[in-house]
């Protein structure tokens, strides 16, 4: 008489059964209905890291914008004129060039980068968010690029005119 198995665990665990002294196969999940052997295997959705962590860099406000708006990184690319691998880079480093901040601000629609209170501060948020170098910053304020450098990076202090001056720069910006 061939004995019959109705749970396939059965195989394995009675004497007599086929695969008798056999390790079970490993299920990794995997259900198996008494019924002809069906197989269930339960779907997970884990959410995206991008949005159950708060972005913190531009890079990251880039990326989480890219997969709300279901882009490819070649899509982006070409809307900000820069290589896709350049957008790869973008947000697994966590930085963007300083001349592409301007177009990364406005493919997100609003600027992540918080401007601070303190006047310096303030000039080189101004500096960075339009994608300056100090060259230009310095031609737009009609400043040596080098005395920006040293007050920026705080080298030197400036006096009260000079300060003066970047708050009447930085109010009409």
């Amino acid at each position: 008489m061939i004995p019959h198995f109705s749970d396939p665990q059965d195989l394995y665990a009675q004497p007599g059964g086929p695969r008798h002294g056999c390790p079970p196969p490993l299920t990794n999940n995997l259900k198996i209905a008494k019924n002809g052997f069906k197989v269930e295997i339960p779907l997970i959705v884990l959410s995206l890291e991008e949005f159950t962590r708060e972005p913190v860099t531009l890079a990251d406000h880039l990326r989480r914008r890219r997969i709300e708006l279901d882009l490819y990184q070649k899509e982006v690319a070409a809307k900000l004129d820069v290589t896709t691998s350049t957008i790869w880079n973008w947000e697994n480093t966590g930085s963007v060039y300083l001349r592409f901040i301007p177009q990364v601000i406005n493919f997100l629609g609003y600027n992540s980068i918080p401007q601070p209170e303190d006047l310096l501060k303030k000039l080189a948020w101004y500096k960075r968010v339009n994608g300056l170098s100090l060259e230009k910053l310095g031609t737009e304020m009609g400043r040596d690029p080098e005395q920006l450098a040293d007050w920026l990076s705080g080298r030197y202090y400036p006096c009260r005119k000079n300060l003066g001056m970047f708050d009447k720069f930085l109010a009409y910006r």
